[in-house]
């Protein structure tokens, strides 16, 4: 099967999921401009590869096979985008169109450094949203500039499915196994408790992009969102 079908599927796939809800052909049909006759056979195919789980007439959802995909795809496609806008200053109605055709080419190595270049961002500049994790076994941004300053160059991938704090359901648990940013922000989180290994749960979200609550150590904290878009949780390991 062709990479760019594929990973444009499971990108899409990724994109209208909220919380790994099932998403309909026609969502999807919609969304990549093909017709429905096209998106059931391409499923079909995706499904027997194991990227997702496929019923027909009621939808799809990502294995987690598929989801490691979709978010490194994901991520690849909100670093360009970011990059054409912010450092580039590609026209906003282009900026999108040109971050689809330069994601399927764009090596591992080349991402990893394209990320160091924009300061490890948060969110993609063009619509706000979270840009993924990386795939690298580090557990902050600090560890990972200071390997790579040292001149490590082969460290391995990271397994686990990473989701932003933030992206979790209410009641959802996991452990903390990667911090975004600097050392001002990795010091804020590690005096908050938001250490590394950590378990934590979330339980409420406020309305209108307010705070959120999260229980970690047996007490409760309120988390804006945006410190929540750096602390990244694996959200399959047992409670």
């Amino acid at each position: 099967m062709e990479q760019k079908s594929t990973q444009d599927y499971l990108k899409t796939l990724f994109g209208l999921s909220k919380n790994g809800e099932i998403v309909n052909n026609n969502q999807i049909s919609q969304k990549l401009e093909v017709t429905p006759a096209s998106v059931t056979e391409m499923l079909k195919k995706l499904a027997e590869e194991g990227y997702i789980n496929y019923s027909p007439y009621h939808g799809s959802t990502l294995t987690e096979k598929g989801l490691y995909e979709a978010k490194k795809i994901t991520r690849k496609h909100r670093l360009l985008e970011t990059f054409l806008s912010e450092v580039l200053h590609i026209k906003k109605d282009k900026v999108h169109r040109e971050a689809c055709k330069m994601e399927h080419t764009l090596s591992d190595e080349a991402e990893e450094s394209l990320c160091r270049f924009l300061k490890h961002p948060d969110f993609c500049s063009d619509d706000g949203k979270t840009i993924p994790a990386c795939d690298l076994p580090f557990t902050s941004c600090e560890e990972c500039i200071k390997l790579h300053n040292l001149g490590q160059e082969e460290v391995g991938k990271r397994k686990e499915n990473l989701l932003a704090l933030s992206e979790l359901k209410v009641g959802q648990s996991g452990k903390i196994q990667f911090i975004r940013g600097g050392h001002t922000v990795l010091q804020r989180l590690l005096d908050m408790g938001l250490t590394p290994n950590t378990k934590i749960t979330l339980m409420k979200i406020a309305p209108f992009d307010g705070p959120i609550e999260v229980l970690v150590r047996g007490s409760k904290l309120a988390i804006g969102r945006g410190i929540a878009s750096k602390v990244f949780v694996d959200p399959f390991i047992k409670n």
